[in-house]
């Protein structure tokens, strides 16, 4: 029988009366169009329990009126229009009859997909059963929804009927009478809990929402200028044809989210089903969100199996379904401006889904997400020195929001290289070091496309300087030498800023003084910045974001300074071992990568030092020629103030009793106060060394070398000579990174001597 021969019927769905006026119209004109008589069904009403019970199978095609957006989309500012919750896709009654008047083009019928009625009767056997109108009434809405997207683009891609496509089958059934036999619960009770953890998760899209989320995250982002590099969309793109999508971006702020929709979107991308803590999930805007494509999840759910399997389950539906997800790899936002160890938990589930699907491959994207300023980092830094973090709140929120509305520059979007998930896994047997890898190698892609803002350069140099004040000059001479490195290395800058110009640092310094990170003092003839009182962990943020690409740099100068005091007779093996030892204590700190990329980035930049030093071996003083000759100095700029509060914990761990339960968060609270009585006695470097982040990743390089408890074997006295000997350890290396701060300061004295017109004091 072919498709001319099935008798037609269009299952109509309308909610208004000009709505159905329209549909009527066009449904008197079908069968002159298609040269067939048809019948018309509301889908709504009982002639489809009728419809399903005729034993000619008919032709079923759903059709719906749709009115297409209006030119600017909705697109005002304020307050008032973003809570308003007009939806653009769908007008009021009264603005659906002026559309009809004014502009009729704005209003179109459209078809999905037709299927014969024993091929629906089919696909429902298949399935496991059902109520076949509920399934007929389900398959034209996802069949509308397919052509509506086709017509009116991918932002408005969303996901009906989920709860009930996942457990309305035999492998759903299946998975809770295995829960229920492993679990020892009753059948019910497990199928319960599955339906209420689901119901709980789903992100139930509509398109209101989607427009009032939209709109809200106009209004929320408005202190930034979008700048989204497109190098890599075209790529997603061709990949999105065939597989899911998985963002995973850095965490710098709670606008990540509202800062990557408008980027994807722009660029003809579909929506995200965003995974989310329920701590941000309070009214109003959690259940905006979750109908937008916000996925809540509990924090905590490591004995609750059947929540496990149901997130799973999740998933594995997204990913069948071709829909793309994000979630942020950190677990959290930066506190420190750098990224943090990855998460592995929704990794972990991302890749049972995928085992479990059938389907060819998942692919993984990096996203670098980079502010000049940002409002939250003021609190991130209170925290750091021990304050409680601020609960998410409706007060909180109102607060957050109204700070926005003060300008802070550009927000920066960078995609990385995409990550097959099936080649990540392939190349381990280990099922959980795969997932580790493959979650380390996203944040290494990642850090390799974040951007260099001039923002982090201003900050870079006026923390590698103590409490002393510059000139835009000084600025200018202590940054030319890192712009000349950042371009030999070809290193990735933000929105094409000339990098030599010191009129770019001047706007750079005017951001940071408004903002409250710098001060300005212009008294005294020439105009001076400095930075503001308890405002290093502020600065360290900005700065922070880009120092990943000067870690290798700053070890290498290590490693000289080490070679001229050990008087290493062979630099390449003795220096390599020392190399070696330096990248092994901060493992917990940077992501670097495998030894012999490692090794080669170590030879590169000593190359950049000096090309010929591999012909000058033999040379008794090529250490000292070399570390003479760098240009810029970086170790105390990057490693310093990490490196500073390895040692106040690993002082404190030598005072520690060796026996007792070993609590961390008194530990951390004494060293707090060690480091604060330290830097009053200026025995440490800058403010940014008291921070209970820093002091938590020393604490777990300690641990990985059984520094806090007693190892197996451990015989009496063994502990404090290990806790000693790594006090020694940190403490020979922050020496010499005081030593090159020592160069970079000689250096700045005398560009300060030979300056001595105006002109060259201040650009």
């Amino acid at each position: 029988m072919t498709s001319t021969e099935h008798p037609l019927v269009y299952l109509t769905e309308t909610v208004t009366a000009a709505e159905d006026d329209v549909l009527r119209s066009w449904l008197s004109r079908r069968p002159t169009e298609t040269g067939q008589p048809a019948t018309a069904v509301p889908i709504g009403s009982q002639s489809l329990a009728e419809l399903t019970r005729r034993q000619d199978d008919p032709m079923l095609t759903p059709v719906r009126v749709v009115w297409l957006p209006p030119p600017d989309n909705g697109h005002r500012h304020g307050l008032r229009n973003a809570l308003s919750p007009r939806d653009p896709l769908h007008p009021g009654r009264g603005a659906q009859r002026r559309v009809l008047r004014s502009d009729p083009a704005r209003c179109q019928v459209i078809e999905g997909e037709p299927a014969p009625l024993s091929d629906l009767k089919r696909r429902l056997d298949e399935s496991g059963g059902g109520s076949l109108p509920e399934y007929i009434r389900r398959q034209a809405a996802l069949a509308l929804e397919r052509s509506e997207r086709a017509l009116l683009g991918n932002q408005y891609k969303v996901s009906r009927f989920v709860a009930e496509e996942i457990t309305d089958t035999a492998r759903f059934h299946a998975g809770i009478s295995d829960l229920s036999l492993r679990l020892n619960v009753p059948l019910a009770e497990v199928d319960k809990r599955a339906q209420e953890a689901l119901g709980e998760m789903v992100a139930a899209q509509s398109r209101r929402a989607i427009a009032v989320w939209d709109r809200l995250g106009r209004y929320f982002s408005r202190a930034y200028r979008l700048d989204v590099d497109t190098t890599r969309f075209e790529e997603l793109r061709t990949l999105n044809r065939e597989h899911s999508l998985v963002f995973l971006p850095s965490h710098r702020s709670y606008l990540d989210p509202l800062v990557l929709r408008p980027a994807l979107l722009a660029n003809d991308l579909p929506l995200n089903h965003v995974m989310g803590g329920l701590n941000v999930s309070f009214w109003p805007i959690g259940p905006i969100s979750r109908r937008s494509g916000t996925v809540f999840i509990r924090r905590k759910f490591d004995g609750d199996e059947v929540y496990k399997w149901t997130l799973r389950e999740y998933m594995r539906y997204l990913l069948t379904k071709r829909f793309n997800l994000e979630w942020y790899i950190e677990g959290g936002r930066s506190r420190t401006g750098k990224l943090r160890p990855p998460r592995f938990g929704l990794l972990t589930y991302l890749t049972k889904a995928y085992q479990s699907s059938g389907i060819q491959d998942v692919y993984l994207v990096p996203v670098s997400l980079t502010y000049d300023q940002l409002y939250e980092v003021s609190a991130m830094a209170a925290e750091a020195h021990g304050e409680a973090k601020t609960k998410e709140s409706l007060r909180w929120m109102v607060g957050y929001v109204r700070a926005q509305g003060k300008r802070h520059g550009v927000a920066h979007v960078t995609v990385g290289r995409p990550l097959s998930l099936a080649d990540s896994l392939g190349g381990e047997k280990d099922l959980r070091l795969a997932i580790q890898k493959t979650a380390f190698e996203v944040c290494h892609r990642i850090n390799e496309v974040t951007p260099i803002t001039v923002s982090s350069l201003v900050m870079l140099a006026f923390l590698g300087i103590e409490e002393r004040a510059l000139t835009v000059a000084e600025l200018a001479f202590i940054l030319r030498p890192l712009v000349d490195y950042i371009s030999a290395r070809s290193l990735p800058t933000a929105g094409g800023v000339d990098l030599q110009n010191p009129q770019v640092y001047r706007k750079a310094l005017d951001t940071h003084v408004e903002s409250g990170v710098l001060q300005c003092f212009d008294k005294g003839g020439t105009r001076v910045y400095y930075l503001g009182k308890d405002q290093h962990l502020v600065a360290a943020f900005y700065r922070n974001n880009t120092i990943h690409f000067f870690v290798v740099r700053a070890i290498t100068e290590l490693v000289l300074r080490a070679a001229v005091e050990e008087g290493y007779t062979d630099l390449t093996t003795d220096g390599w071992i020392e190399a070696k030892r330096i990248r092994d204590l901060l493992k917990f700190e940077f992501f670097f990568s495998d030894r012999d990329t490692f090794e080669h980035d170590m030879r590169r930049e000593m190359a950049l030092i000096d090309p010929s030093w591999e012909r000058k071996l033999d040379d008794p003083k090529l250490a000292e020629n070399m570390l003479a000759g760098v240009r810029p100095y970086l170790a105390h700029r990057v490693l310093q103030p990490f490196l500073e509060a390895y040692e106040v914990v690993a002082d404190q761990l030598v005072h520690t009793p060796l026996s007792g339960k070993f609590n961390e968060k008194d530990f951390v609270t004494t060293c707090l106060a060690l480091a604060e009585q330290r830097r009053l006695r200026q025995q440490i470097g800058s403010s940014e060394s008291i921070s209970g982040e820093l002091f938590g990743t020393a604490l777990k390089l300690a641990r990985n070398r059984n520094l806090v408890e007693p190892a197996d074997g451990d015989g009496v006295g063994d502990l404090a000579r290990r806790r000693t000997a790594f006090a020694a350890e940190i403490r020979t290396l922050v020496t010499r990174i005081r030593h090159i701060r020592g160069l970079t300061q000689e250096r700045l004295d005398q560009f300060r001597e030979a300056s001595t017109t105006p002109e060259e004091r201040d650009l």
